[in-house]
């Protein structure tokens, strides 16, 4: 399900859970007609990020609450199992720039919006997040649109051989996902892609590791 549809279908919830449009819409300090185009049976448009954290706000949800999948969250269907609460914080996603730009998202400039949030992960610790694979060289493991989790709070020294990381190149400009390889005298980045035409190349000057790879979550 994409986040359009994940957006519409929590909001629905909170719909039903208020007794209809009308008062969602009064809880949401908004007209009836306006938010039928988005909250209704048969909605004409999206709900953008503003919107998205206004009905968040007005409903006591946590930032980036809309945007994970809540309405099966304690149904049991067959073989699947009641699902297990929740808990933590919530992952932001950020752009591959960002994270060759921020060592943590502390570092974040104030006022930043975040378009896409993961569901919580204590591998990430403090400062994690999000990142969107492109391209294949991390295939077969991590496909183009899988999402994985980044910590930013390690210690170099504690990294060895075969771990994930994200290493930032081009002065900060952007980052790259790939597999290290740990020897004596230096350090290789190496794609899990054996087809990927550059194989291990090392972490040159100007590069560097600025979180390990500690979760995929993946859209079915």
């Amino acid at each position: 399900m994409d986040s359009k549809s994940i957006r519409y279908r929590n909001t629905r919830l909170l719909v039903d859970q208020v007794g209809g449009v009308s008062s969602f819409a009064d809880k949401i300090g908004k007209g009836q007609s306006q938010t039928s185009q988005f909250a209704g049976t048969n909605p004409i448009k999206g709900i953008g990020n503003k919107v998205a954290r206004e009905i968040e706000l007005a409903f006591d949800k946590p930032h980036g609450w809309l945007d994970l999948p809540h309405d099966d969250q304690n149904k049991t269907d067959g073989n699947v199992s009641e699902a297990i609460p929740m808990k933590g914080e919530f992952v932001p996603v950020i752009s591959w720039v960002q994270a060759g730009a921020w060592t943590t998202v502390e570092a974040v400039p104030a006022g930043t919006q975040f378009e896409e949030w993961l569901p919580p992960n204590p591998k990430c610790g403090k400062h994690g997040y999000g990142l969107v694979v492109s391209g294949e060289s991390m295939l077969p493991d991590f496909r183009p649109g899988d999402k994985i989790y980044v910590n930013p709070d390690f210690q170099v020294t504690d990294l060895k051989t075969g771990d994930l990381v994200i290493v930032s190149s081009e002065c900060g400009k952007a980052a790259t996902f790939k597999k290290l390889i740990v020897e004596t005298d230096n350090m290789y980045l190496q794609p899990l892609n054996p087809e990927w035409s550059e194989k291990a190349i090392a972490l040159e000057d100007g590069c560097k590791l600025v979180g390990k790879v500690v979760g995929l979550y993946r859209d079915v």
